[in-house]
C-alpha cells in the first residue's frame, strides 16, 4: 500500500482509512478486533474515530470505539509511532451544560478523556467534529493551540465545514498565529459530490489541506446491494434512497461495467478508486463491519484509470442534477 502526506503535514498515511463508527454497534468488540488487526497488517496505518461513537446504539453511552481502539493497541502490542491515530470533539458526551460543543472547557475535558480511553499520551490528529455556532472560532482555536504546544495533539482538523467557514477558521489561525486546520472530512462520493466539489475542493487545494472523506460508498448505494425495482430487506436502505435515480441507477451500470472491463473490480472497488484517483484526496474512510467487507475495500487500492475512464465516470456522476 502506498503512503501520502496528509495535507502539508508530514504525517504518513495509507490509502484508505479505516473508520469505527460501527465498532460497538454493528460490529461487536471482537470482530472489531479483528477488523483493527487485518486492517494493520494489510498496511492500513490510519484510524479515525469520535468521542461519541457510538451513543445512538443501545447500550452504549459514547466513547466505545476509542476504548475498543485503545484496548487493541495494548492487546496486540501495536507500537504507537507506527499508527495514525485520528478523533473528533463535539458532541454531547454527558448532561452538564458543558459537556459538548467547542468551547475551551468542554475540548481541554474531553481531549483528556479520549486519551484515557484511547491508552495513548498524544493524538495524531484533532478534529472539531462540525462546527459550534455558540462558540467564537478564535476561542476553538486557541484551546486547540494549546494541546498542539502542550504535546497532548499533533495536528489539529475538522469536519462537516462548508468552505466559508473553513476559509474564516484560516483566516483566524494566520491573524492570531494559532494552529490551523491541516485537514477536513468532508461527505463526498460518486453520488454526493456537489457539497466538496463546489467550493471546498478549489480551498483545499490553494491551502494544502489533506481531505479525508466520508461515506465513500453512499451509504451503501455503492456497493451495488440496492438495485431498480427490486425492494431491499437492508435495515439501511431508508437512507440510501434518497440516491434512488434514474441517473445513479445508470451510474450503477457503468461501474458495474467498468469493473468488469478491469479485470473483475467490484462496484464498490471501482467507486473507492474514483476517490483514490481524485488529486486532492488523501484517504477515504471506509467502515467495514466484517473481515470480507474489509477484503473487498482493499481490493480499492493500486487500481487507476485512464482519462477516458475517469471522464465517464464523471459524467454518468454529474453532479448539475443534484439535489442536495
Amino acid at each position: 500500500m502506498d503512503y501520502r502526506n496528509l495535507g502539508r503535514t508530514g504525517l504518513k498515511v495509507s490509502e484508505l482509512c479505516l473508520g469505527t463508527m460501527q465498532f460497538g454497534w454493528t460490529a461487536d468488540e471482537e470482530i472489531s478486533y479483528q477488523i483493527l488487526t487485518h486492517a494493520f497488517n494489510a498496511g492500513i496505518n490510519f484510524i479515525d474515530t469520535a468521542d461519541v461513537y457510538s451513543f445512538w446504539a443501545e447500550g452504549n453511552p459514547g466513547g466505545v470505539a476509542e476504548s475498543i481502539i485503545g484496548k487493541w493497541l495494548q492487546r496486540q502490542d501495536i507500537p504507537r509511532h507506527e499508527v495514525v491515530i485520528a478523533t473528533k470533539v463535539r458532541g454531547k458526551m454527558g448532561d452538564g451544560p458543558n459537556d459538548e460543543g467547542l468551547s475551551r472547557a468542554h475540548i481541554l475535558q474531553a481531549v483528556d478523556d479520549s486519551l484515557k480511553r484511547l491508552n495513548t499520551d498524544y493524538i495524531d490528529l484533532y478534529q472539531t467534529h462540525w462546527f459550534d455556532d455558540s462558540t467564537p472560532i478564535e476561542e476553538t482555536l486557541s484551546a486547540l493551540d494549546d494541546l498542539v504546544r502542550q504535546g497532548k495533539v499533533r495536528y489539529i482538523g475538522c469536519s462537516n465545514y462548508p468552505a466559508w467557514r473553513l476559509m474564516e477558521s484560516l483566516w483566524t489561525s494566520d491573524k492570531n498565529n494559532l494552529v490551523r486546520y491541516d485537514s477536513i472530512q468532508p461527505h463526498y462520493n460518486l453520488v454526493h459530490r456537489s457539497e466538496y466539489e463546489r467550493d471546498l475542493a478549489e480551498v483545499c487545494s490553494k491551502y494544502q489541506i489533506g481531505v479525508i472523506p466520508y461515506s465513500p460508498l453512499a451509504g451503501g448505494f455503492l456497493t451495488g446491494k440496492y438495485r431498480k425495482d427490486q425492494e431491499s430487506k437492508s435495515a439501511r436502505a431508508g437512507g440510501a434512497s434518497r440516491y434512488f435515480n434514474t441517473q445513479n441507477w445508470e451510474l450503477l451500470e457503468k461501474l458495474e461495467s467498468l469493473g468488469k472491463e478491469k479485470g473483475g473490480y467490484s462496484i464498490s472497488q471501482v467507486s473507492l478508486a474514483w476517490l483514490q484517483n481524485v488529486p486532492t484526496i488523501t484517504s477515504p474512510i471506509i467502515g467495514p463491519r466484517t473481515i470480507n467487507q474489509l477484503e473487498d475495500n482493499l481490493g480499492s487500492v493500486g487500481l487507476k484509470f485512464t482519462p477516458d475512464e475517469i471522464q465517464i465516470l464523471d459524467r454518468a456522476s454529474k453532479w448539475k442534477t443534484e439535489e442536495d
